[in-house]
């Protein structure tokens, strides 16, 4: 027995479910599905058309097959959004004579366009909603049912009209009470557009999982191209760059590879970010959930935290330990209610609590809920598993009103230069006259992560990466660090760099810093990062910069050692300068090298 798409259907089992449960939704070494994401997918869109076999699923997943079923009808709808195109779309209608709330779901950005959610689906539906989850244009691999016509407009004005014309088809579908939009990825950042941009100003509620605020600077800040995630996302469309990009979207996309014509870039970016149309999201009063991670590596949080803070409408961030889609993979894709560790499933649990709030209207917790709930990084407690550790005590949030109260003091911490032999220390005293030198456009052991998604994934499931301090390569990087600290630190929002740059050779510099957590054993994670590109330089002359890094909740132990790393080159980013010039790093008068530490 296969599916639409010709995969066969295998059986999913406890294992297939543990496997998501333990490496969440997408596999190991970059941005592509878990397997046994897409067995369980396949298995209930088979269930769902009644072409299982016999013993396909596991009771849980029967029994809310068995339910949506009962109270509602599936069907495949294709919606004409222009002539030429059309796209593909999942419906579950219920059978209740009450007008019922419709939730909208664009998928995100993968070739399996709307397939790999249907957990997500079947949930909402089992919670009374109608569901219509559908495949933006130009998403998918050629010739699979899941895919739709059309070159794909990355979340641009097409991508809002098309969003409003699938509102006219739910509402011709199902007479909807109300109409919500709920997406990851991709299909966040569209779902915030098309409820801010329907001229008709329908979408009475927004759960953007995963989202970005501007996507402009989720490709370029402090004038640095992001390079990896550009790349990730071009080669995971289910096509050819040719065949799912218009000629205008192509040249975009070389100019950004090429570092050429970056105000055009940022225009374009612009145009699709959230951010840009936050007036429109508090004109209408929108209730917008937000969800990003603290190492998300395609839309950074900080660029998530700032758009989120313009909106005045009612509004939640839950900010979590992970990279993208890690906190919510499992409990939309796999799992019902069965968990493998504590919290696993409240991040879908309490988008969906947010929907049933501002759509089905019911008396839940959501109205005393703090404006933000963040996740404290690595706070969790773990035991030794079959392979890494398992979570047992999830780590520790804390309530916010505003992202922006999470910093109530600071701390600077001066870099010196030791002589320029050896590691530098951080020292709460300015130094100056030194200079520390070293290779510029090598990758180096201290990296924000091994691969792109996959590092994080690994931290929400409670193996963070542990870094070695002496494989750093001192001739590429300079580290500066710590004595021991007493009491520890509680680090509550975004540290800043400043120092100053010379290079031998090139007018300009890449630097990248990072702030780790040096253990007594000498074990070590990675607290931030950012990296910051210095242009203009006059070769052998001394320019003082700063930057700032993105924002985190971290709770530095007693004991231990707060370092800060600068390299020239990072995989995740472009690497503008000469290589294996000579990159110098000093302190001027007046201008010490510092950094300054939030505290909370």
């Amino acid at each position: 027995m296969t599916t639409e798409d010709g995969e066969p259907i295998a059986s999913v089992t406890d294992a297939t479910l543990a496997d998501i449960a333990a490496n969440g939704i997408w596999r190991d070494g970059g941005l592509d599905i878990n397997p046994s994401v897409l067995a369980v997918a396949r298995a209930l869109l088979a269930a769902v058309q009644g072409t299982a076999p016999a013993g396909t699923l596991p009771e849980e997943l029967q029994e809310l097959v068995a339910r949506v079923l009962r109270q509602a009808g599936i069907t495949f709808p294709r919606v004409s959004v222009t002539e030429e195109i059309g796209l593909s779309a999942f419906a579950i209608k219920q059978n209740a004579s009450e007008r019922r709330p419709v939730v909208i779901v664009p998928a995100g950005w993968n070739p399996y366009g709307w397939l790999p959610f249907m957990v997500g689906y079947l949930s909402l539906a089992a919670r009374g909603y109608h569901v219509l989850a559908y495949t933006p244009r130009g998403i998918g691999k050629p010739d699979l049912p899941y895919t739709s016509e059309g070159f794909i407009n990355v979340a641009g004005s097409d991508d809002w009209a098309d969003g409003s014309r699938v509102i006219d088809h739910a509402q011709e579908l199902f007479a909807p009470s109300k109409v919500g939009f709920m997406g990851l990825s991709y299909g966040s950042g569209i779902s915030q557009l098309v409820a801010a941009h329907d001229q008709d100003n329908r979408v009475a509620a927004v759960a953007a999982l995963s989202t970005w605020g501007n996507l402009a600077t989720s490709l370029y800040d402090n004038g640095t191209r992001h390079l990896e995630a550009v790349q990730t996302l071009i080669d995971f469309t289910g096509g050819t760059e040719e065949e799912k990009f218009d000629e205008e979207t192509r040249r975009i996309l070389q100019d950004f590879r090429d570092g050429r014509n970056l105000e055009d870039v940022v225009a374009w970016g612009t145009e699709r970010s959230p951010e840009t149309y936050v007036g429109c999201t508090n004109a209408r009063g929108i209730p917008t959930f937000y969800s990003n991670t603290w190492h998300e590596s395609l839309f950074p949080v900080g660029e998530a935290i700032a758009a989120f803070e313009q909106i005045t409408a009612p509004k939640h961030l839950n900010l979590w330990i992970g990279d993208h889609g890690a906190p919510e993979g499992a409990g939309i894709t796999g799992l019902a209610t069965g968990t493998p560790f504590p919290g696993l499933l409240t991040p879908m649990q309490e988008a969906y609590a947010w929907l049933d709030h501002y759509l089905l209207g019911r008396a839940n917790e959501v109205p005393d809920w703090p404006v933000v709930n963040s996740q404290v990084m690595f706070t969790y407690k773990t035991v030794p598993a079959v392979i890494g550790r398992r979570i047992t005590v999830p780590a520790r949030r804390e309530p916010l009103p505003s992202w922006s109260e999470a910093t109530t003091d600071s701390e600077a911490w001066y870099l010196s230069g030791n002589g320029g032999n050896g590691d530098g220390t951080l020292s709460d005293k300015p130094s100056t006259g030194w200079s520390r030198a070293f290779a510029a456009g090598h990758e180096t052991a201290a990296t924000a992560m091994d691969e792109i998604m996959t590092t994080g994934q690994k931290e929400w499931f409670g193996n963070p990466k542990n870094y070695k301090p002496a494989d750093f390569e001192r001739t590429r990087l300079l580290l500066w660090s710590t004595e021991a600290l007493t009491g520890g630190r509680r680090i509550r929002g975004a540290a800043t760099v400043r120092l100053a740059v010379r290079s031998d050779e090139a007018d300009a510099a890449t630097l990248v810093a990072y702030l780790f957590d040096i253990a007594p054993d000498n074990s070590t994670r990675i607290i931030t990062h950012e990296p910051f590109t210095a242009t203009g330089l006059r070769p052998g002359t001394d320019r003082t910069v700063s930057w700032t890094l993105q924002p985190t909740a971290y709770d530095l132990p007693d004991g231990h050692r707060l370092a800060l790393v600068v390299n020239s080159h990072d995989k995740l980013y472009a690497f503008t300068g000469k290589k294996d010039s000579t990159t110098t790093i000093t302190s001027l008068i007046e201008e010490e090298a510092v950094l300054e530490l939030p505290l909370g």
